[in-house]
């Protein structure tokens, strides 16, 4: 057992750490110092700030068709006016850096309790800086926030659990897949309880709550995805299509292109029947079991996507820390493949994007890197999910052979 004082020292260690790295982060976003590539923060300075007086408006961004969020989503994009004495972009990091904040508590506090471990705040203020400026420039931290607060109250506060899920729902949809590991019914009916509420009060106080469901139906492969390798890779071989910036991000259009998205939403529905499949079979539930699953499924849906931005690794991190909170998680080794696709990933997008949208051998290298080892983890993660949980199935025991009748005493055999 560690000391009170050892105890402290440790807790002192992450802090610093984290400040510094934070610091760091915030001096890059604020352009204080210059990060390499492409400038990351013009989606918050931009884009959010023009959703912003939209939604200021008590509308959605209806004719844009780069709105692709659930309703709550409006609430991430408003909360800068939290702070009306700061110019909106800055707003906007700060907040960020409060989300990261609220994350980094709550894993500390997780891994103070019987069996628990410190791993998972090491995880969460290693992997996030080694993501870049990205993280503070998009409002995927405040939902991981949401989503590893739901998956900390697990067993011990199902309601609660199933309240953040839905409401994590209601602000990106994937939160809604932590709720796979959930055993209660308390819990899933406390999320569709939850995320009717959202929906419900959205939709009567802001027209087109839900216009963002038909905005994606025109969508190509984004350059950053798995499939999007096929057409790295054929560009070189005569592939007559072109990368273009659509629907929000950059996208490969041309031939074909229908059949790898097709295929990536076919393995995507793979995925869930698979999940399904071992929701049905699992047995073996521990306190370390929701965090696993939820890792897991998010792990699952991120790597089948037609869209890999690098905001997505963010969740990635974040479940990844709550498992490694818990001393009898198996999915150790998973965790550390996500954290070492963390630098692959941001030499991918910012730094080298250039690259990678130009498809040359760099680029087509870092995201052959980054989503191997994404595929690899997602492979592990799976397969010690269900070895970890699913019962084997009892051989059954031969037939015992019937004994030749042996001739009683005094009875002739014939």
């Amino acid at each position: 057992m560690k000391t009170t004082a050892a105890r402290g020292a440790a807790l002192a260690g992450l802090l610093t750490v984290w400040g510094l790295t934070r610091a760091a982060l915030l001096l890059f976003v604020l352009k204080v110092i210059t990060f390499p590539g492409p400038d990351v923060t013009s989606d918050v300075s931009v884009i959010y700030q023009r959703w912003y007086g939209v939604l200021g408006d008590r509308t959605f961004p209806l004719d844009d068709v780069t709105w692709q969020y659930p309703p709550a989503a409006a609430l991430a994009i408003l909360s800068p006016g939290l702070l009306p004495f700061l110019e909106y972009a800055t707003a906007f990091f700060v907040l960020a850096c409060v989300a990261d904040a609220v994350t980094l508590a709550l894993l500390v506090h997780a891994g103070r309790r019987a069996g628990r471990s410190g791993r998972g705040a090491w995880m969460w203020v290693a992997g996030v800086p080694l993501l870049g400026p990205t993280v503070y420039a998009r409002y995927d931290v405040m939902v991981t926030a949401v989503a590893v607060a739901a998956v900390v109250a697990g067993a011990r506060h199902p309601r609660l659990m199933g309240a953040l899920a839905g409401f994590g729902a209601m602000l990106k949809v994937w939160p809604a897949m932590l709720l796979l590991g959930a055993r209660r019914r308390r819990t899933w009916t406390s999320a569709l309880a939850t995320a009717a509420a959202v929906a419900v009060l959205f939709a009567m106080l802001m027209p087109g709550s839900f216009a963002f469901l038909t905005f994606q139906r025109d969508r190509g492969t984004e350059v950053e995805s798995l499939g999007a390798l096929v057409f790295h890779v054929a560009r070189h071989h005569g592939w007559e299509g072109e990368v273009l910036l659509n629907y929000g991000s950059v996208e490969f259009l041309g031939p074909h292109v229908s059949w790898v998205s097709t295929g990536a939403l076919v393995l995507t529905g793979l995925a869930l029947a698979w999940l399904l499949l071992w929701r049905a079979l699992a047995a073996r539930f521990e306190a370390h079991t929701v965090a696993d699953a939820a890792f897991t499924a998010v792990l699952l849906f991120t790597t089948t996507s037609r869209v890999i931005s690098p905001q997505y690794m963010v969740w990635l991190v974040g479940l990844a820390a709550v498992c490694l909170c818990f001393r009898s998680s198996r999915m150790t080794l998973p965790a550390v493949l996500v954290l070492a696709a963390c630098p692959v990933t941001v030499l991918e997008f910012p730094v080298f994007f250039a690259e990678v949208v130009a498809g040359d051998a760099l680029g087509i290298a870092l995201l052959a890197l980054r989503n191997g080892l994404l595929v690899a983890a997602t492979l592990l993660a799976a397969r010690r999910l269900w070895t970890g949980t699913v019962p084997r199935p009892v051989p059954s025991s031969p037939a015992p052979a019937h004994r030749a009748r042996t001739p009683e005493a005094g009875v002739p055999s014939s």
